[in-house]
């Protein structure tokens, strides 16, 4: 099974699966055996995830890459939505936030800078209006806990509890969007 391995000052090892490629992430004095070992032991769940992460390159094939008028359309719908759905969640976490950015990121959905400014992937306007909120109260909780911590989950579900159920929807199917968008820059 091909791999890469990347070291770094870590106490664990983990896999991730990112476009069809496992990686290992290794604490620095990790051994090329001890590295194998880990990779064998969770052959199922590596080929298990390997074939979902292909069934997904598939999918995004099928349907084509974003066009840039596409795009342009989903920044136009996200600028006037989510600033909605910010206002709307903000007082219920208790905080206060600076400016919203509408970008077309490639790996994430969502973002909080340590000075209150939250940036939102406009493919967000694709997923359900609950997944949207479920980003939304994600990174308005980032003002709060900068980290994620239990504390930053448990203040999670304080403002949205169903958050894990919609977490899962994009874990599940966000995939997809997000290599319509690589391959569309290709």
């Amino acid at each position: 099974m091909k791999y890469r391995v990347i070291y770094s000052n870590r106490r664990t090892m983990a896999l991730e699966i990112r476009n069809g490629e496992l990686i290992v992430r290794a604490p620095l004095l990790a051994t090329k055996q001890r590295i194998r070992a880990f990779v064998e032991e969770r052959r199922d769940w590596i080929e298990k995830h390997l074939a979902k992460s292909e069934a997904r390159r598939r999918e995004a094939e099928a349907a084509g890459a974003f066009t840039k008028e596409e795009l342009s359309a989903l920044a136009k719908e996200a600028a006037k939505v989510i600033p909605e759905r910010v206002a709307h969640y903000a007082p219920l976490a208790g905080v206060s936030y600076g400016r919203i950015t509408i970008r077309a990121q490639k790996t994430r959905w969502g973002s909080c800078s340590s000075k209150g400014n939250l940036s939102f992937n406009c493919l967000l306007m694709l997923t359900p209006p609950e997944v949207l909120d479920s980003v939304v109260v994600h990174e308005l909780c980032h003002i709060k806990q900068m980290n994620h911590s239990p504390k930053f989950y448990m203040e999670v579900e304080r403002v949205y509890p169903e958050y894990d159920r919609w977490h899962r929807w994009l874990d599940e199917h966000g995939g997809v969007l997000l290599s319509r968008l690589r391959s569309s820059e290709q």
